[in-house]
């Protein structure tokens, strides 16, 4: 068994995995910590599904967040007693990476695509709704050559309440109709629905040069709220990156 480590901007999400099975997950916050404090928080999550440290081999980490590598680094070994792995430092993928700044892609980004290649082939795309919405593509040839990164729907939501005086804050759902009769509908419509053609825009954009047949598949936190009405998307697997982090932990031992 080992622990997978997906460093967000907002909130970081730890798994216990066999293989490529999650047999646990944990969402924490992202925010700066000291290394007895993440270290023991780690012990208590691990304690709370009755796992002992011991029982883990190994560590893997990908992060958009490098102020927070070290604490990871120094925790899991001090409280775990694991070395852990960290996605980008010279780690075997099994990808090219095809863009103008390979050193310029995100961790997570590389790891989706690692996961959703070998999971669905390629050509194929992964929609990852986080605190950014980021689209990442793998050419016929199972190369990474790129994608899209825009809002995240979180990030729109708190725009459209903190630059407006008189909208309320929201519950984040699917309304009824596009044509809401009150504010707070007109609001739920306009977030859902404009992201939801947002999503299917760039998707199709993205396939179109792709050759028009690539698979799309969606993770992320909020990718369940938006695969039933996204034409686009085909597949959903909410732990996609943390399946990605187990491959490449198997690659690289």
């Amino acid at each position: 068994m080992i622990l997978v480590i997906d460093v967000g901007n907002t909130n970081t999400v730890l798994g216990l995995m066999d293989g490529e099975q999650v047999r646990e997950t944990f969402r924490i916050t992202t925010v700066g910590r000291t290394t007895d404090e993440l270290g023991i928080l780690m012990v208590q999550l691990l304690a709370h599904c009755g796992i002992q440290p011991d029982q883990l081999k190994g560590a893997i980490c990908s992060t958009v967040v490098p102020d927070v590598l070290y604490t990871f680094e120094k925790a899991c070994r001090r409280y775990l007693k694991v070395d852990m792995m960290v996605v980008g430092r010279k780690m075997k993928t099994g990808m090219r990476v095809r863009t103008d700044n390979p050193r310029e892609v995100g961790a997570d980004r590389i790891v989706n695509a690692v996961a959703a290649q070998a999971r669905w082939g390629a050509p194929v795309i992964v929609a990852d709704f986080g605190t950014a919405t980021t689209f990442d593509c793998v050419d016929e040839h199972g190369d990474y050559v790129g994608g899209a990164i825009a809002p995240g729907f979180k990030i729109a939501e708190e725009a459209l309440f903190a630059r407006t005086a008189k909208l309320p804050r929201v519950e984040v759902k699917r309304p009824p109709k596009a044509i809401g009769t009150n504010t707070v509908g007109a609001m739920q419509s306009g977030l859902f629905f404009g992201y939801v053609g947002l999503i299917d825009a760039l998707a199709r954009r993205c396939r179109a040069e792709l050759g028009g047949s690539a698979t799309i598949v969606a993770t992320g936190g909020m990718a369940t709220l938006f695969a039933g009405e996204a034409e686009t998307i085909e597949h959903v697997d909410p732990w996609l990156t943390l399946r990605g982090l187990a491959m490449l932990y198997a690659l690289n031992t």
